[in-house]
């Protein structure tokens, strides 16, 4: 797995790519993968997705997942995305939330998320495989450890980066993100817990307080019909 990290990652994670909780990681994966009858999400080639498309000094917002989802033809490495209708519940509270705060008229025509990641957002699940149908299958493997990696290269950035926390499990993070950098957090978008999601204007909050500390808002545009 190591060639698909972009090398600006690896450059930044190679203590958590040399670890022996990495090389365990790879030989799991790889041995899920190898068993007949057993699909895991992403595809190997999307498995690094949020790592390519938001390079290290591109970041300037970090939105985290938990693991990819386990339907066939919806997880494609980005946290909360998916490329298949109907969208998972999660990802519909996300873009109506997106709707209200950003007060657009209509709905985004796709669950892409990936303009946002090209726009400077990393989507980052905390874990980034799954066996099919099997949620939080591939938890506590290594995944963690990696992910962890990950925040902490992007809070060792000089200049402000938003965490949006949704839920428990994202700002289990949080401890790692020190000033410049800033959280804002909130409940997990599923339906389970979504009241505690729903108005709180994450996106034009965490475009404001990056206007505040002298840094680039994200452009939060998704095609519309």
């Amino acid at each position: 797995m190591i060639e698909q990290i972009p090398p600006d990652w690896r450059g930044v994670l190679s203590d958590a790519i040399s670890s022996a909780s990495f090389r365990s990681l790879t030989a799991f994966v790889a041995a899920e993968r190898a068993r007949r009858g057993t699909a895991i999400y992403p595809r190997e080639a999307d498995v690094f997705a949020a790592l390519r498309l938001t390079p290290l000094a591109s970041v300037r917002a970090v939105i985290i997942g938990q693991d990819p989802y386990h339907g066939d033809g919806e997880a494609h490495g980005l946290a909360f995305s998916c490329l298949k209708r109907p969208w998972p519940p999660s990802l519909r509270n996300i873009l109506e939330e997106w709707q209200r705060d950003l007060a657009r008229r209509d709905l985004p025509t796709t669950g892409s998320l990936e303009p946002w990641a090209k726009s400077g957002v990393l989507l980052l699940n905390t874990v980034l495989t799954v066996q099919k149908d099997r949620a939080h299958s591939h938890k506590g493997q290594g995944w963690e450890q990696f992910t962890d990696a990950v925040v902490r290269a992007v809070a060792a950035k000089p200049e402000s980066v938003a965490f949006l926390l949704w839920g428990r499990k994202a700002q289990k993070k949080a401890a790692a993100i020190h000033e410049p950098h800033f959280a804002l957090m909130a409940s997990h978008p599923s339906p389970f817990s979504v009241k505690g999601f729903r108005n709180r204007r994450p996106f034009t909050s965490a475009n404001r307080e990056l206007a505040n500390r002298g840094s680039q808002p994200i452009d939060w545009a998704l095609p519309t019909g």
